[in-house]
């Protein structure tokens, strides 16, 4: 029977459960990343396997260990499920040679996925992920495997537990005294993931107190589509927070890596905003200066910002793949993508939504502000931003037609605003008069096309998505 070939996106490789993503695929993939390393560090040195809270997450995580094993590898599996920026510290701490993650991230209940990270924690680039892509065998009938009970005997799969350690590390990165201190009301959302009970134990021993949602293992992910911190998938914690009178609501995805913020109003603050306020914090409050790297598909308040501290801004195509090694190559202060991933420099070139939401809470305390007053601050330095972005399913044979159209056309205008430049670097990305910006782009994860906006004029974003809706011919 013929198998499907397996092709590594923005943020690896996703998959139905028990249609395309079985554990057959699971070794193919495994094989093909175990192969990479020894080529690229040989087999002196480990790989962390990691994993999250969905379906059979922890058999598909065992599985690989046991291919990466039988390839002569030594695994380092976690013992549950652990954050994606947890698990890229532990690659740095124990100087693997990589890492696998088994994880969908935000993915709706019936996927799951497979990420994989380099020696410094980081996602790979995309010629690694090529070379990858050509090691994985077409069926696993010949892939090496040592069974996990065997493995853990020879020594060759060892369980172990980051939790101490990346704690350790937060802890250096924030000054978390005053954060217990401050009586804050923290409501958290984990979105049934792996972001349950960081906040919790962080801030424990003082006089704020944090509330947790979500925060079990639950596969189905009732009250949400999907656990991505935007809305519809938010408006339950929302609820909750604004019912309780909650400070401020943090929201982490599925594996942690992504960071939400709702407001003291229960108000959702935009990712294109946090990544905004993170960066206005770093270099007023923290005074800290250096190159910062977005990805196209984010907001144009990071160039505003870099122009009046002085430090350059590197924009990339979308996803961390690219971001990451960007950060890596200028030293950058922080990374940052519209998805709500942000990283920062002195810890590891991955998304962390739980350190995103330590800096966060410290903004608040320092400045003693809300997040809606820190949003005015951040508003009054660089004006106001105003965002929004529309997903449509777009069949895989459909999108050649789409990438066609928008290929040919090109437009004067955009919801009456003069397009001033056009950007193709990852998608089509048209620069407008006004310094807005919409961006159609095909999902490198997902069956879906995105557009996407930022204005300076509220009443602009929905003419401006309707007209990009009509250049990709999906109105």
């Amino acid at each position: 029977m013929p198998t499907q070939a397996i092709r590594f996106g923005t943020d690896g490789w996703r998959g139905r459960i028990a249609d395309t993503y079985t554990f057959a695929a699971v070794r193919r993939c495994a094989h093909g990343f175990g192969q990479y390393l020894l080529q690229t560090a040989g087999e002196s040195r480990p790989v962390v396997v990691g994993y999250d809270q969905r379906f059979a997450s922890e058999h598909f995580a065992a599985a690989a260990a046991e291919v990466l094993a039988g390839l002569g590898l030594r695994v380092l599996l976690t013992a549950g499920a652990t954050p994606t920026p947890a698990i890229a510290y532990a690659v740095r701490l124990h100087q693997a040679a990589g890492a696998v993650n088994i994880t969908a991230s935000h993915n709706p209940p019936g996927d799951n996925g497979f990420k994989v990270r380099d020696a410094s924690g980081a996602a790979i680039s995309p010629d690694g992920l090529l070379q990858i892509e050509a090691f994985i065998p077409e069926s696993d009938e010949t892939v090496p495997r040592l069974p996990l009970d065997q493995a853990t005997k020879q020594d060759r799969i060892a369980l172990f537990d980051i939790g101490a350690d990346y704690y350790a590390q937060l802890e250096r990165l924030v000054d978390l005294e005053p954060l217990r201190k401050a009586g804050l009301l923290v409501y958290v959302d984990a979105m049934w993931g792996n972001g349950a009970g960081w906040f919790s134990r962080l801030l424990k021993g003082g006089d704020t107190r944090v509330f947790e949602i979500h925060n079990e293992r639950n596969p189905i992910f009732p009250e949400m589509g999907r656990p991505e911190p935007i809305p519809p998938n938010i408006d339950a914690g929302l609820q909750r927070a604004r019912q309780a009178g909650a400070s401020v609501l943090l929201i982490t995805d599925g594996d942690a890596d992504r960071v939400g913020l709702g407001d003291e109003n229960g108000k959702f603050v935009d990712q294109l905003r946090v990544y905004g306020l993170l960066a206005f914090y770093l270099l007023e409050v923290r005074g800290e200066r250096g190159p910062m790297v977005k990805a196209l598909s984010t907001t144009s308040m990071v160039d505003k910002l870099g122009n009046l501290y002085g430090v350059p801004v590197h924009e990339t195509g979308v996803g961390f793949k690219f971001i990451a090694p960007k950060m890596l190559e200028v030293n950058a202060m922080i990374g940052g993508e519209e998805s709500g991933g942000y990283a920062f420099r002195n810890h590891v070139p991955e998304r962390d939504g739980i350190l995103a939401g330590l800096y966060l809470l410290d903004m608040m305390v320092r400045l003693r502000q809300s997040p809606s007053q820190l949003v005015e601050s951040l508003f009054a330095k660089v004006g106001p931003h105003f965002y929004d972005r529309i997903d449509r399913p777009l069949l895989p044979e459909d999108r050649a037609a789409s990438e066609r159209r928008l290929r040919n056309e090109k437009p004067e205008t955009i919801a009456g605003l003069r397009v001033t430049d056009l950007i193709t670097l990852d998608g089509y990305k048209y620069v407008l008069e006004d310094g807005g910006w919409l961006l159609i782009r095909f999902s490198g994860t997902e069956p879906l096309v995105r557009v996407y906006t930022e204005t300076t004029v509220q009443e602009r974003v929905q003419p401006i998505l309707r007209d990009g809706l009509a250049l990709a011919g999906l109105s």
